[in-house]
């Protein structure tokens, strides 16, 4: 979310209305060095802003482009705030894990703050004490409800059941944005509070307006991240940020509410949700309190991270499989040669390493989140051998890794092989982190693996997709907002052979 910020209209327009910094313009064609780190120019109060936007490029590939010229590491100014950018797998390791708990901080950033109620979420919260029990909180309730148990793997099953529902049933070439984004969200829904939807639910359509509500306005660029005295003055994304926010805890606090009777009228059994899991854990968390906001912002966070990330993953794995029907006919042989006509389950992944592989390249080729969320470093430190000081802050360009040529062979092309040994068995390069690494890995790593895989598997394994008669295979440039996603797209569904996709799966 942090570097969409760099490229929004917003800073553009405000870099416009400095003419005199067109004094600057040969300082553009050069850089400096701070530290001894590379840097990229600064102007007074926009730092190294006009320079960026100026690109025209999006942060990822700006970075990466940078990077050519100045070297893995370099520094840029986003306003007063000195940034360093790491493009290379070392340097990103060093950070992510090297010195893990050196650069486990986050910068305080006002929209944020806004969404989390003040850092008491798990992505965004700085590295405390509190964190920590908060996070070991987490863990064990999606151990005890998901990662541990059948519970999740049914609850993904029944939402592809849905998802072929609608897609066999519309009979025609269609957009899978909308069916997918709600299938995802429905597992989401039934993971988080037990509630299961129809296509057509008002909730869920309240939850899906709520999340893309938010979704925009983030990704719109924010500059008040950048210059935080920006929010006293009117300001119409963070007014339509406010008032996602209001629809949303106005829900979840409904579902908290009831989710405390429940749990306070049982003595005994195993949690029925994560809200479940997380109330019963939360008077178990010893060294530091864990309030009712810390609950109802793990809640929030399982959609802001959850929906549109594994929803988009899933959509750029379709569009690369449009543009290669021959991946897309191998990985169903191997799901008919280990299967047959017995559905997927979790316990297959070792069965279907080239489906895996699948997975692997999608998230390889087309990260997520191509520019990681922002570290901040808690101490004086170093990177690469240079000084960092306290509070420095740095972006981890995922796009520049998975594309290094050094570590991947023609990085452009989608070619799953890569995650295969010679004996076909699942292999895992070094460079892949596509859910980052050490004290910051994402949380929900392992419950967002097992939901890819349910998905893009039982999909494969009951439908072929194809690319409608006289109409283009996907534009694979995307566009970056919270998330990078794939541009729109249209497909054709086909059930293959010896499955009812349209029946729900006992």
């Amino acid at each position: 979310m942090f570097p969409q910020m760099l490229c929004s209209s917003s800073a553009l327009l405000l870099c416009a209305s400095f003419a005199a910094l067109v004094l600057w313009a040969a300082l553009f064609r050069k850089t400096s060095r701070a530290g001894g780190v590379p840097s990229l120019p600064r102007v007074p109060l926009l730092g190294s802003l006009p320079w960026v936007a100026a690109s025209g490029l999006p942060p990822h590939l700006l970075f990466t482009r940078i990077s050519k010229r100045l070297g893995p590491l370099f520094a840029l100014h986003l306003g007063s705030q000195y940034t360093l950018v790491v493009n290379s797998y070392d340097l990103a390791r060093e950070v992510l894990q090297t010195r893990g708990k050196d650069f486990a901080g986050r910068p305080f950033m006002v929209t944020t703050d806004l969404l989390t109620r003040g850092g008491k979420d798990i992505a965004f919260c700085d590295y405390s004490p509190l964190w920590k029990s908060h996070r070991r909180l987490v863990h064990s309730a999606f151990t005890l409800f998901g990662e541990g148990s059948g519970r999740l793997q049914d609850i993904v099953l029944s939402s592809v059941d849905d998802l072929l529902q609608e897609l066999c049933g519309a009979g025609r070439a269609l957009d899978p944005f909308s069916a997918i984004t709600r299938a995802v969200t429905n597992v989401v829904c039934t993971l988080v509070f037990s509630a299961t939807y129809r296509p057509h639910d008002p909730e869920l359509q309240q939850v899906i307006q709520y999340t893309n509500g938010i979704v925009q306005t983030l990704a719109t660029g924010a500059l008040v991240d950048i210059y935080p005295w920006l929010k006293y003055f009117p300001n119409s994304t963070l007014r339509k940020l406010k008032q996602c926010i209001r629809v949303r805890d106005k829900l979840l606090q409904r579902k908290f509410d009831q989710h405390k009777v429940s749990v306070s009228d049982s003595d005994s059994g195993d949690p029925c949700d994560l809200l479940d899991a997380l109330l019963r854990g939360q008077s178990d968390a010893k060294s530091e309190v864990i309030s009712d906001d810390h609950v109802l912002m793990t809640a929030a966070e399982a959609f802001g991270a959850g929906v549109e990330t594994t929803s988009t993953a899933i959509l750029w794995i379709i569009a690369y499989l449009l543009h290669h029907p021959e991946i897309q006919t191998r990985a169903q042989k191997e799901l008919e040669e280990q299967l047959g006509q017995r559905p997927v389950r979790m316990s297959d992944r070792t069965r279907l390493p080239f489906v895996e592989a699948v997975i692997q390249e999608g998230l390889r080729i087309r990260p997520v989140s191509p520019i990681l969320l922002p570290h901040s470093a808690m101490q004086p430190t170093s990177l690469g051998g240079h000084p960092v000081k306290t509070g420095t802050r740095v972006l981890v360009n995922m796009w520049a890794i998975h594309h290094n040529p050094q570590i991947w062979k023609q990085p452009d092309l989608f070619r799953p092989e890569r995650f295969l040994d010679e004996h076909g068995e699942r292999f895992s390069p070094p460079g892949f982190m596509p859910f980052g690494a050490g004290p910051r890995v994402c949380v929900g790593e392992s419950l967002a693996r097992l939901e890819l895989f349910l998905f893009v598997s039982s999909l494969l394994q009951r439908v072929s997709f194809s690319v409608p008669p006289a109409e283009p295979v996907p534009d694979l440039r995307g566009r970056l907002g919270v998330v990078l996603q794939p541009l729109p797209y249209r497909l054709q569904v086909t059930p293959r052979p010896g499955w009812g996709a349209v029946e729900k799966q006992d």
